[in-house]
């Protein structure tokens, strides 16, 4: 093994260590209170999805007093794309007996404008997630940008 191979791989596994330490802190933070400010739900799913090369799409699942239940990576695509399956985000949504949601995705090519496709999306999704009284709080795309693009803010959800 060569001197360089084996600091890239010390670096590797110091970033991993680093970033598990902001999420456990980002997320701790977040289960003590509802999440009723969407930057906190914003700036733990960046810290997740930000800079990766393919496309995830993610869920934070809520109680009736939108505390975390869970955050997870519901879909793991391709470049352009990630495949989600109203039926399954519902089944796990019932699983979890959660009565919020909020869904965020990333966009590698790091513009996170919202395509015609992820405001469909949204809107199955919504209204799937309505026949069994969960709320869509937010969807967010993330990209290169500090901010991520919130649904809500924007007048689509």
């Amino acid at each position: 093994m060569t001197a360089d191979l084996a600091r890239r791989e010390r670096e590797d596994r110091a970033i991993a260590r680093a970033t598990r330490i902001l999420e456990r802190r980002a997320l701790y933070d977040a289960q003590r209170e509802p999440l009723d400010d969407p930057t906190v739900v914003a700036d733990y799913l960046r810290f997740r999805l930000n800079g990766l090369d393919i496309e995830q799409f993610w869920a934070v699942w809520l109680d009736a007093q939108h505390r975390p239940i869970q955050a997870e990576c519901v879909s793991t695509g391709t470049l352009t794309h990630a495949s989600i399956y109203p039926r399954e985000i519902v089944r796990r949504a019932l699983h979890l007996n959660a009565a919020a949601v909020v869904f965020a995705h990333n966009h590698p090519s790091g513009r996170a404008e919202p395509s015609a496709a992820d405001e469909l999306l949204t809107r199955t999704l919504k209204d799937a997630l309505a026949l069994v009284d969960v709320r869509l709080l937010d969807h967010l795309v993330i990209g290169a940008a500090v901010r991520p693009v919130s649904f809500a803010c924007r007048g689509l959800l």
